[in-house]
C-alpha cells in the first residue's frame, strides 16, 4: 500500500477534479502491475494496473488507494475490470467519498466472491486527496491561503506596498503550491495594487490554473496583466460604474453573484466553486478576503512565509475579521510543517474547527 501511495502522490493534482490515485497488482510476492490515475477521462490506475499485469492478474492481489468505482463514468466501471481479471483479493486504503461510489464498489466486489479489506493506511491516503473529500463531503473545496508576512506580522505597508516582503526562494515555493491547485482565487484590490498574473512558470497556457478574482463593484482595472489571460473568471456583484462593457473586451469570464453585506456572498461562491468540481483552492489575497473567509470558516489550512524584516506601525496585518471580543474565542491552529525556505520560515497549519477552550 505504501508504494500505491507513493504512486498517487506523483500523479497528485494531474487528473483533477478526479481524485489521486495509485495501484499496485501483487503475485506470489511479486509486483507485476502497476498505475496512477494521471489523466481525467482515461484509464483509472486500477485498469492500468491490471493491463500492465496481463494474465498474472489471475487469483492475485490488488493492492488501491482509493475504492473502486461501480459506475460509469468518463470511463467504465472499474469493479467490472477487476472482476473480469480473476484477482482474488483486493486491499483498499480508503472508502472513496463520492455519493455514486460510497461503499458500493466494495460490495460490488464482495458479491462476486472478492475479499476485500480496507482501512489500510487510511489516514495516509485521506491525505492526498483533501480537496476532493472536502468537496464530496461539505459541496466546496479545500481552502488554502498563502500569506507573505514580516517577522511583526505584517503583510503591507499602510500605502499598499508588499513587493517584496520574502525572499525569491519562497516566491519558487509558492509555484509548486499553484500547480498543485484546481484553482486561484484573490481579490480586486490585490490585482489593482500589485498587478499579478498569477500564473505557474515554465507550464503552457493550456494548464495554467484557473484564477477568480472577487470584484463587488466591479472595479478592477482594464488594463490588469491578468485579465488579458485566457482561463481568468471575475466574481462581482454591481456593475457600479458601468465597466462591464469594456471589461468584457478582455480575455476573462465574468460571472454575477449577490452581494451580502456589500460584500461577494462567499455562501453562494462556495456553492459555484463546487459546480466547477474545484478541489483545491489557493488563495493569494489581502486581510479582507482572508478575514471573511476565516470568520466564516471556510479557511482550512493556512501557510504563512515569514520574513526576518521588520514593517513597522501602521502596515496592514493578516486578517481584519474577525474581530474577537474574547480570548476564549482565539482561533487555535495546528501545525501540520514547518521549515526554512532561503532566508524565510514556512507554517503550514491547519486551522481547527472545534472551540480552544
Amino acid at each position: 500500500m505504501s508504494k500505491a501511495l507513493a504512486l498517487a502522490k506523483k500523479s497528485q493534482g494531474s487528473a483533477r477534479p478526479n481524485p489521486s490515485v495509485g495501484a499496485i497488482i501483487v503475485k506470489d510476492k511479486k509486483i507485476v502491475g502497476k498505475g496512477s490515475h494521471e489523466i481525467f477521462g482515461k484509464d483509472h490506475a486500477e485498469v492500468i494496473a491490471i493491463k500492465e499485469a496481463g494474465l498474472l492478474t489471475k487469483d492475485a492481489d490488488l493492492y488501491v488507494t482509493l475504492e473502486p468505482c461501480n459506475h460509469q463514468g468518463k470511463t467504465p466501471a472499474c469493479t467490472n475490470a477487476i472482476i473480469s481479471a480473476g484477482i482474488a483479493n483486493v486491499f483498499i486504503a480508503m472508502n472513496d467519498p463520492n455519493p455514486l461510489v460510497n461503499g458500493l464498489g466494495i460490495k460490488c466486489l464482495k458479491r462476486s466472491g472478492i475479499k476485500v479489506t480496507s482501512g489500510i493506511m487510511e489516514e495516509e491516503a485521506k491525505k492526498l486527496n483533501l480537496g476532493f473529500m472536502n468537496r464530496m463531503i461539505k459541496s466546496r473545496p479545500y481552502i488554502r491561503s498563502k500569506i507573505a508576512i514580516s517577522i511583526d506580522g505584517k503583510t503591507s505597508l499602510f500605502n499598499g506596498q508588499s513587493k517584496w516582503i520574502t525572499s525569491e526562494a519562497s516566491r519558487l515555493d509558492v509555484q509548486k503550491w499553484r500547480l498543485k491547485s484546481c484553482a486561484i482565487l484573490t481579490g480586486k484590490g490585490t490585482i489593482n495594487s500589485d498587478n499579478p498574473s498569477l500564473n505557474i512558470r515554465n507550464i503552457s497556457l493550456e494548464k495554467q490554473p484557473l484564477r477568480i478574482i472577487l470584484d463587488s463593484y466591479l472595479r478592477v482595472k482594464v488594463e490588469s496583466k491578468i485579465l488579458q489571460q485566457n482561463n481568468v473568471i471575475v466574481i462581482y456583484g454591481i456593475d457600479q460604474n458601468s465597466n462591464l462593457i469594456k471589461l468584457e473586451k478582455t480575455k476573462a469570464k465574468f460571472i454575477k453573484i449577490p452581494l451580502l453585506d456589500n460584500k461577494i456572498n462567499l455562501m453562494e461562491l462556495m456553492g459555484y466553486l463546487n459546480k466547477l468540481e474545484i478541489n483545491e483552492l489557493w488563495v493569494e489575497a489581502g486581510p479582507d478576503l482572508n478575514g471573511e473567509l476565516l470568520k466564516l470558516g471556510l479557511l482550512d489550512e493556512l501557510i504563512t512565509y515569514t520574513a526576518p524584516y521588520i514593517m513597522g506601525g501602521s502596515a496592514n496585518g493578516m486578517f481584519n475579521a474577525p474581530i474577537l471580543q474574547d480570548m476564549k474565542n482565539k482561533i487555535k491552529l495546528s501545525i501540520i510543517d514547518y521549515r526554512s525556505i532561503g532566508e524565510d520560515i514556512r507554517i503550514q497549519a491547519q486551522v481547527c474547527k472545534e472551540n480552544v477552550d
